[in-house]
């Protein structure tokens, strides 16, 4: 207590020369081997306080930014077109000088993302240069969001009390030192999964779990499952640390009693997880709440899709995430979905333009790749916050089924198979994607339908009752999609139970493609042949 006041007191010129000081001392992980009962030394608390206040300060001044640009969004989004146009290394820029929004516009077609990526790069999709973001918005994320979470749960920031059980990070933005004194328990640079959740199994004290995604956090809960016994004889033999047998018999406990509420019986006073929101992310939060998470919250700090941060989450305490479009950089546009949007592709709107209730699609420009790039994700506007839109993600634009013209979009098919699986007894969804029936070429002797891989819990096998369910709840939450199996010009969907890990295991098939994003987005709508067979080869049902 009395350091904490001596920290309050001290002027900014000596909290800085301490500051150039404690950057000198080697990291704690080198001062030697941690014990599990050792109390954190004088360092290791003076290291945190001061970091604590240099972030404070930071996020502080992040704020007064947000407040200004906020409130003056016009200027705020005219001076984000010149940060990208001055930055930008492209032919396709306006002529110097000129950064009315009507010539940028007109200058620079609307585009798809892959377009973009295709015609830079020769026909050629390229991989992505970092795990990390740049940029005001994703430093904004960052910052605000370590404060945010803080105050709403304010002793998982403690020495200590985080760990970081995937080698992406949810935060967007990397932070040096005082950020890397804050994650006390993962060990620093380690890109190593399994050594991640080792330490972390190592440290019953945890308050909050960290993960790129939820997605990959999904995976670190299934390979705990598959591979847990393997974790206890580390713990209990000391592989990375002290031997620790009664954490061994913890583990192998709290495994044995199934998945549900798993990371509250692994640690006791766990009280949130973060992870970073991208495409596709929702139905494994809703898993990892139902199964191994259950009784936690979830927190994101931004929503991210390819090229940028697009969304600041300043509002842990809120169970659904909703997002405040910053104005940039990267400078933002939104796209309004209507019908015929998308072949018609209707003039653009800015920030400030934006309707309370309305669906917009996102178009993002950024100094990396000149392009007004639609991103394909949907928002919904829920509020304002001064001059700028809060928004909720609704679907994908690009995820959505047509066999016969009729569109069923992500949210839709989501929402309908999450009804029929409600109607399976004992069954929790883990996963799913969908295949139109001509890349599989199963629709030879019966007409085009849809057909749905699912990884389950709680159910071993489906029953044609229960396959019959998902086609009714679909009539239900779409007429077209209704009428047409009335006229018999679609066939019914055919649903798949897969095995165990084929999820995981076409997520680690995905990431090794050239075209990988990041963060990585969940496909829930599969367009290549070879993705399908291979899920195709892993039905069990």
């Amino acid at each position: 207590m009395l350091l904490w006041l001596l920290l309050l007191l001290l002027p900014p010129l000596f909290l800085l020369v301490l500051l150039f000081l404690l950057l000198l001392l080697p990291p704690l992980a080198m001062l030697g081997q941690r014990s599990q009962d050792a109390g954190l030394s004088w360092l290791a608390s003076l290291q945190h306080c001061v970091a604590w206040r240099v972030l404070s300060w930071a996020a502080t001044w992040q704020q007064q930014r947000l407040e200004h640009n906020t409130l003056h969004v016009g200027q705020s989004q005219q001076q984000a077109l010149i940060w990208c146009l001055q930055r930008a290394q492209s032919p396709l820029c306006p002529p110097t000088g000129r950064t009315d929004m009507s010539i940028f516009r007109n200058h620079l077609p609307l585009t798809k993302v892959s377009q973009a990526q295709e015609e830079e790069n020769g026909g050629q999709l390229l991989p992505p240069t970092s795990n990390q973001y740049h940029g005001e918005a994703s430093l904004q994320a960052t910052l605000l969001g370590l404060v945010a979470l803080n105050k709403a749960y304010p002793e998982v920031l403690a020495p200590g009390g985080t760990a970081r059980v995937t080698p992406t990070s949810p935060w967007p933005s990397p932070l040096p030192w005082p950020g890397h004194i804050l994650d006390q328990v993962s060990p620093p640079g380690t890109k190593d999964p399994g050594a991640l959740l080792l330490e972390a199994l190592r440290s019953p004290g945890l308050k909050a779990l960290e993960a790129g995604t939820a997605v990959e956090l999904l995976d670190v809960f299934l390979a705990l499952e598959a591979d847990g016994e393997e974790l206890a004889e580390a713990i209990a033999a000391g592989t990375s640390g002290v031997p620790l047998p009664g954490r061994a018999a913890e583990l192998r406990e709290a495994l044995e009693q199934g998945p549900r509420g798993l990371a509250l019986r692994l640690w006791p006073k766990l009280q949130v997880v973060v992870t970073l929101d991208a495409g596709g992310q929702a139905e494994a939060v809703a898993a990892l709440g139902a199964l191994w998470c259950q009784g936690l919250a979830f927190f994101s700090p931004a929503y991210a899709a390819s090229g940028g941060v697009v969304g600041l989450n300043l509002w842990p305490e809120q169970p659904q995430g909703l997002y405040l479009l910053p104005p940039g950089p990267p400078f933002i546009e939104l796209l309004p979905v209507e019908e015929g949007a998308q072949e018609e592709a209707p003039s653009t709107l800015l920030l400030a333009e934006a309707q309370r209730d309305k669906e917009y699609e996102l178009v993002l420009t950024d100094h990396v790749r000149l392009a007004r790039c639609r991103l394909g994700d949907v928002v919904q506007v829920v509020g304002a916050y001064n001059q700028c839109p809060i928004v909720r993600f609704v679907y994908r634009l690009g995820q959505a089924l047509s066999v016969r013209g009729e569109v069923t979009g992500e949210n839709v098919f989501s929402e309908a198979l999450g009804q029929a699986v409600g109607q399976w007894p004992g069954a929790k969804l883990l996963d799913h994607i969908c295949v139109e029936s001509s890349i599989l070429d199963s629709s030879e002797g019966s007409a085009p339908h849809y057909e749905v891989f699912v990884e389950l819990r709680g159910l071993r096998n489906l029953s044609e009752e229960n396959r019959d369910k998902l086609d009714h709840c679909l009539q239900e939450a779409s007429p077209r999609y209704k009428s047409l199996r009335f006229r018999g010009s679609v066939g019914p969907a055919r649903v798949h139970l897969v095995g165990k890990g084929a999820f995981r295991a076409l997520r680690t098939t995905l990431a090794a493609c050239p075209s990988s994003s990041f963060p990585p987005e969940m496909p829930r709508v599969l367009r290549h042949r070879h993705l399908a067979q291979f899920l195709q080869r892993r039905v069990v049902s």
